[in-house]
């Protein structure tokens, strides 16, 4: 999400000089145009989920898994949004302090208050934003990131995590890891945006921390059982280039919805979006070609997932040309960290979450700091050491923190209940052990 608290003052005062001093005073109101942009922002993010990483995941594992990897994305839809709704967006997106909102939304409480009026996000800080949407879709729109996040998690303990174990995993880390993070970056009070960090959708709050997350998960669970012994390819890529086809529509939602409002901003969001999706699939299409004789399909749709992981937090920030470039660069890093060295390192990562949003959102955030266009933000970010620091420091702090805490919830979620299914189960699939059903 743009983190506005540095973007709007400098836009707002030069409104204010070129109205005239009725129009000047006049209250701010909802703007119809900007609320159905941020509903239709919502819907996309929404369909990235369901079924968009459920297609994209089930497609890449193996026939015995596949209902069980479309099940986590879909429950997770449900179990995201009560979270959400009791906590989670209160613990996020609440005043609070530079750490951590309040309780003044748990249940969502006082939303009602003002469901007409256009939202004010950190009331009572030192700069709150003005907004021309309703609290309502700035939760919705928030929702469904909160949503997404803990789904591409899954991808890195595909096939060998207890359903249960899953649950009361990602529930905890939604609460105590996302919400936290999120509140540091794009709350107006948060100590990241205070400190000036350049997230415009999530290169933090979603990518690293999902991709770190997964990561640390892949580490604790182990190697699947016959990893590099068995042949583990996709069961049905058809699938996945579904899904990967709904992931790269529905990021046009996920990077231009952060702007709030249907302007120039979300159109430059929209275009760099498209630039480094373009760039990503041809740099780790013809990586793969040159390496291995041949370009593959799961190559390509890769490729597309890490050049718009890489531009998700530039994407508000960057001209066309930049974001092509991104997309080129990340598509060859994120290839050689999800193939080569993630070989030679031995770690089973099963859908490479760490490789291409861990990395991607890495390779973005810190090209942001180099490359963000100045006149894209009146001024607020612009590209060059002072940025690059910050955004250093932000990757940095996003490693660290969920690195730390998401180890410390899996051996807790370990002693409760346990982990991994049994070999038995893991050996016969878990579409069958989990849940009783398989695809004929």
């Amino acid at each position: 999400m743009l983190r506005l608290t540095r973007v709007l003052p400098p836009i707002a005062a030069a409104l204010l000089f070129a109205l005239p001093a009725h129009a000047a005073e006049a209250a701010p109101r909802i703007e119809p145009g900007d609320v159905c942009w941020v509903l239709l922002c919502t819907a996309l993010v929404m369909l990235m989920t369901i079924p968009g990483l459920a297609l994209f995941y089930a497609g890449m594992v193996r026939k015995k898994n596949v209902l069980a990897t479309m099940m986590q994305s879909f429950f997770i839809c449900a179990l995201g949004t009560i979270l959400w709704m009791v906590a989670g967006y209160s613990l996020a997106f609440g005043d609070g302090n530079g750490w951590i909102g309040d309780g003044s939304r748990l249940l969502l409480n006082g939303i009602a208050e003002a469901w007409d009026k256009p939202f004010l996000l950190g009331a009572t800080t030192a700069a709150p934003v003005q907004t021309t949407i309703p609290e309502s879709v700035f939760v919705l729109f928030q929702m469904a990131f909160a949503i997404i996040t803990p789904a591409v998690v899954t991808g890195a303990f595909a096939d060998r995590m207890r359903f249960s174990a899953m649950i009361l995993f990602l529930s905890a880390w939604s609460l105590l890891v996302y919400a936290p993070l999120a509140h540091w970056v794009w709350a107006p009070a948060g100590w990241l945006n205070v400190m000036g960090v350049a997230d415009f959708a999530g290169g933090t709050v979603v990518e690293i921390n999902a991709g770190v997350t997964g990561l640390v998960c892949a580490l604790v669970l182990g190697q699947r059982l016959g990893y590099q012994q068995e042949n583990m390819a996709p069961w049905n890529l058809a699938l996945a280039v579904t899904g990967a086809s709904l992931l790269w529509v529905g990021w046009f939602g996920f990077n231009a919805g952060g702007a709030l409002a249907a302007g120039g901003r979300a159109a430059m969001a929209v275009l760099a979006t498209q630039m480094a999706a373009a760039g990503a699939t041809v740099a780790w299409s013809v990586a793969e070609w040159v390496l291995r004789g041949k370009p593959s399909v799961l190559g390509a749709i890769s490729g597309a997932v890490a050049g718009l992981v890489a531009i998700t937090p530039a994407a508000g920030f960057v001209m066309p040309g930049p974001a092509l470039g991104i997309g080129l660069l990340a598509g060859a890093i994120c290839f050689y960290m999800s193939t080569i060295l993630k070989q030679r390192l031995g770690y089973d990562d099963s859908l490479d979450v760490f490789g291409v949003h861990g990395v991607g959102g890495i390779v973005g955030m810190l090209a942001t700091g180099w490359l963000a266009a100045g006149t894209l933000t009146g001024g607020a970010y612009v590209g060059g050491a002072k940025l690059f620091g910050v955004q250093s420091v932000a990757v940095v702090v996003a490693i660290t923190f969920s690195g730390l805490a998401s180890w410390g919830l899996l051996v807790a979620t370990d002693r409760l209940v346990g982990l991994r299914v049994t070999r038995e189960e893991e050996r016969e699939g878990l579409d069958i052990s989990l849940h009783g059903e398989q695809v004929f």
